[in-house]
């Protein structure tokens, strides 16, 4: 009887031993099983975000590309032309400007040595090699000295008058593309509303798709116009205050060049 029960309990202990390397190898394939699940799902998620990363990441230019043709070549082209011909001209004016520009005190008080040194000869010469509104006017005012003072301030006021349109030629030009980029923008937009009823009209029914489709084509034009006013306008103001301090420098010296000759009138 004893030997009978050792005999049952020995072998369910070898039952239980025997079932739990069972039990690990099914604990096992089970993790097994869930990591490859895992991979397989991260491998199929994978192609989906790098879908969306490369919508997303499309290249500026080409975006540009794809809306210009939106809006439509007909009318996106003319609005262009404006923003480049602005630059153009925008840039142009920058440049001349900026060339154009000299140390006004540096000048001054090299032609008041020259002038001193030198005569008036000497202080005209000074004036013809020195670029820029400021030497120009010196330049015609040393000239017409020996006419007379009044005739040097008169020949001052004019000259003044006449470096100070050229500061602003072309202005006029910006100032128009200005106006027109946004005005063809509008009659862009018109346009392709008309157009987008023509189409509902010829369908017969009133599509959700075809009225946006239709509006998003026709506010593209519009909005290439404004951000071209806006770029052109920038620039415009950045080069209306470089003028005007340009014009302000120019008075200044004027003044001082007349009381230069005065003074040196009186030796």
């Amino acid at each position: 009887m004893i030997l009978s029960v050792v005999g049952v309990m020995s072998l369910a202990t070898a039952n239980v031993y025997a079932q739990e390397p069972e039990a690990e190898a099914v604990a096992t394939e089970q993790v097994a099983d869930e990591a490859v699940a895992e991979e397989a799902v991260a491998e199929e998620a994978a192609p989906a975000i790098d879908e969306e990363t490369e919508i997303a990441g499309v290249p500026f230019h080409q975006a540009l590309k794809q809306k210009f043709i939106e809006g439509g070549v007909f009318w996106m082209t003319p609005v262009l032309l404006c923003l480049i011909i602005g630059l153009a001209v925008a840039i142009e004016r920058i440049l001349y400007l900026s060339f154009s520009k000299i140390n006004t005190k540096k000048f001054i008080a090299a032609f008041e040595e020259a002038l001193n040194n030198g005569g008036i000869e000497a202080a005209k010469e000074l004036a013809r090699n020195t670029k820029g509104p400021v030497a120009s006017i010196f330049y015609q005012g040393a000239l017409r000295y020996n006419e007379g003072l009044d005739v040097v301030e008169k020949a001052v006021a004019s000259y003044g008058s006449v470096q100070n349109g050229l500061m602003e030629s072309g202005l006029s030009w910006i100032n128009l593309f200005i106006a027109l980029s946004p005005s063809l923008g509008f009659m862009g937009t018109v346009v392709g509303m008309i157009e987008a009823f023509d189409q509902i009209q010829a369908a017969g029914e009133v599509s959700a798709t075809l009225v946006a489709g239709g509006i998003k084509v026709a506010l593209l034009t519009t909005l290439a116009g404004l951000i071209a006013a806006v770029i052109l306008q920038l620039f415009y103001n950045y080069i209306l205050n470089k003028i005007d301090s340009s014009v302000v420098e120019l008075e200044d010296s004027s003044i001082t060049l007349v009381d230069i000759l005065t003074a040196y009138s009186k030796k």
